[in-house]
């Protein structure tokens, strides 16, 4: 029968990563060194490996402190947040100061030239100021070929220039239209040292020439008369006419660098107060979390310590506040946990006792009963047919009795940790022929036949001959009982450090959850079967244990209908830290590996809806033993082999609740 404890774990000093442990960056940083147990990969090429190892290296502290510490990381996204709400809150603000401020220099800007404009009108003719220039009818005023006419529009420049000494620029164009008389007075004439044809932008000038009424602004460079470099200005235009009737163009151009001054001004404060809000956030951040954060420390390490046996730890608890009220709680827990492991000890001890007390003690009546039940045995001839019937059994129950009396005193050796392991360096070949010759007879009787594969060249291995032995013999006396007279394939491999057997049938196989329920103590697959051989449902649990004293694992896959495979992986010397399995635990004519589903269909013709057809009961032949590549395992120092799927290994089940 399929019985027995947990299945096994990793050898010691392998680290167990939890599923919350893993991110995907460590997964995509990993990719070219985890490989499916087995599986062949296209080579890469060595410096690429080298560049990957170089990039790596530094990241690995900063990723492990990432993942590990979650102050760092509250503290971390405290500052990104932060950074982010300054960054928007500074981008609002210079805007709205931006456009205040722009706002308020048009504002000023064009209340000035207007009033530019009107003086410039009133100087032209002081008795049809506001008219343009003009007569009320529209005429034009004033003598046409004034010879005074240069010089008064330099003074007016002069004039209007004279009350904004840095804070606006005026220039005037004349048109260059007019008779020969009028040459000299058509020049620009501009304050300061600033160049007026490149100063105010042409479109302006060809909008004031096409228009000729209302003034029109426009952003424009300052150009200096000694320099190419511009200064951000506004310019503000309108077409007028001099004394001497002809039409100019006036400008008023005001920079910006009160303004440009006045936003850095801004910047620069909000960009101080920014780091210092954001420096002060952090800090806040870092001691309120430290607040929380130190009294979860403490927990996990007194929650370490008493998982490491030291059961009389304590949370120092100060204060009344939630904090202390989980301290309280803590320790509260801590204490029960206490008294129960003590009181539960106490029972193992207890029961342990008994059992093995009990078992010593059996073994003086059952000698007794042996001998009795060989001598009735022994004259069951003479007895009628049902007293004879009945002596056979007695002896057959006597033998299994004896039988189970044994596995209970091992077993009990195990639970005490008195179990000793005396490893030596041996042939499996030599301990898989012999358990191959001891089950002959019952495969006979069950119409199997044993197979051996694997057994070309030696597979030499520091173990203990007898357990191992005894491990072999279990599996393959289960496979020949669940093999339904089919063949029972027993396959052996060495490579990279570890050795392995599997024991492959062809029987009922194990249904969904059992490749892990199979290990427990007096657990059946089918408790409806009968055991024809006698066991005492103890087997595999003293499997395991025995495979977990080697430092190995003992592993079961399955599937209804279509058999199951143990693999016992042990490495190849004693006190090894295995690290896979050159025999995957899957076999390869599997039907998934066969591309078939449950019922032996294809997938893809049961997707076309092909009928099923009905279950037969024609042998399954073994496929050829897979080529173990002894690169496949890390051992050789090429690569690590990765987890392999859920349920074939014992990462998965230490993960999903420490029960191998």
């Amino acid at each position: 029968m399929r019985s027995g404890g947990a299945a096994p774990e990793r050898g010691a000093g392998r680290p167990v990563e939890t599923a919350g442990g893993i991110s995907l960056l460590r997964r995509l940083w990993r990719a070219g060194r985890l490989l499916p147990e087995g599986a062949a990969t296209a080579p890469v090429h060595p410096l690429l490996r080298l560049y990957m190892r170089w990039v790596r290296r530094p990241l690995r502290p900063a990723m492990r402190l990432w993942v590990r510490n979650i102050q760092l990381r509250v503290v971390a996204t405290t500052l990104l947040m932060s950074i982010a709400v300054v960054l928007v809150l500074g981008v609002v603000v210079i805007g709205q100061v931006r456009n205040g401020l722009l706002e308020a220099k048009r504002n000023a800007a064009q209340s000035q030239a207007e009033g530019g404009f009107q003086a410039a009108r009133a100087a032209a003719d002081p008795g049809a100021a506001g008219a343009d220039g003009r007569g009320q009818d529209g005429s034009q005023t004033g003598g046409r070929g004034n010879p005074d006419a240069g010089a008064w529009l330099t003074g007016l420049v002069q004039q209007l220039a004279s009350g904004g000494q840095g804070v606006y620029y005026v220039v005037a164009l004349t048109t260059g239209a007019g008779d020969a008389a009028h040459v000299g007075t058509r020049g620009p004439r501009a304050s300061g040292d600033i160049d007026p044809e490149r100063s105010v932008p042409a479109d302006l000038r060809r909008k004031l020439d096409g228009t000729r009424t209302g003034a029109f602004e426009e952003p424009t460079l300052i150009k200096r008369s000694a320099s190419d470099e511009g200064e951000p200005a506004l310019v503000i235009g309108k077409w007028l006419y001099d004394v001497d009737g002809t039409g100019y163009q006036l400008y008023y151009l005001f920079p910006f660098t009160q303004e440009e001054k006045s936003l850095s001004l801004i910047k620069g404060t909000l960009a101080t107060a920014g780091v210092f809000l954001v420096v002060l956030l952090g800090a806040i951040a870092w001691l309120v979390v430290r607040q929380i954060v130190t009294p979860v420390r403490m927990a996990a390490g007194i929650a370490e310590r008493l998982a490491a046996g030291v059961l009389q730890e304590r949370m120092k608890v100060t204060g009344e506040d939630d904090i202390a009220r989980l301290g309280e709680s803590f320790n509260k827990m801590a204490q029960n946990l206490q008294v129960k492991i003590q009181q539960l000890e106490e029972l193992s001890r207890m029961q342990r006792r008994f059992v093995s007390d009990v078992s010593h003690e059996l073994r003086t009546p059952l000698t007794t009963v042996r001998m009795a039940a060989e001598v009735i045995h022994e004259a069951r001839d003479d007895f009628d047919p049902v007293t004879a019937r009945s002596a056979e059994l007695l002896f057959g129950q006597v033998d299994r009795f004896e039988s189970l009396l044994a596995d209970l005193l091992e077993i009990s050796r195990f639970d005490a940790g008195a179990a000793a392991l005396e490893a030596e360096p041996i042939d499996l070949r030599d301990v898989v022929k012999r358990v191959v010759d001891a089950a002959l007879p019952l495969a006979e009787r069950k119409g199997s036949r044993l197979l051996v594969r694997g057994d070309g060249k030696p597979v030499t291995a520091e173990v203990d001959p007898r357990r191992v032995e005894r491990v072999l013999r279990n599996l393959v006396v289960n496979a020949v009982e669940h093999g339904e007279g089919r063949d029972v394939v027993v396959r052996l491999a060495a490579a990279g450090g570890a050795v392995a057997v599997a024991v492959r049938d062809y029987g009922v196989g194990l249904k969904p959850g059992e490749a892990t329920r199979v290990f427990n103590r007096f657990w059946r697959a089918d408790p409806a079967r009968a055991r024809t051989t006698g066991g005492t449902g103890l087997g595999l649990s003293i499997a395991v244990e025995d495979a977990r004293l080697h430092g190995g694992w003992l592993q079961a896959w399955g599937e209804p209908g279509g058999g199951s495979q143990f693999r016992l992986t042990l490495p190849a010397t004693a006190g090894g830290v295995l690290r896979g399995s050159p025999i995957p635990l899957e076999p390869d004519d599997s039907r998934r590996k066969r591309g078939l589903n449950e019922a032996g269909v294809p997938l893809s013709a049961a997707g076309r809806g092909a009928p099923v057809p009905p279950q037969t009961r024609t042998p399954v032949r073994p496929s050829p033993p897979p080529v173990v590549d002894p690169a496949a395992l890390p051992g050789s120092g090429a690569r690590v082999v990765a987890r392999p799927a859920r349920g074939e290994d014992p990462v998965d089940e230490a993960r999903d609740g420490g029960r191998r």
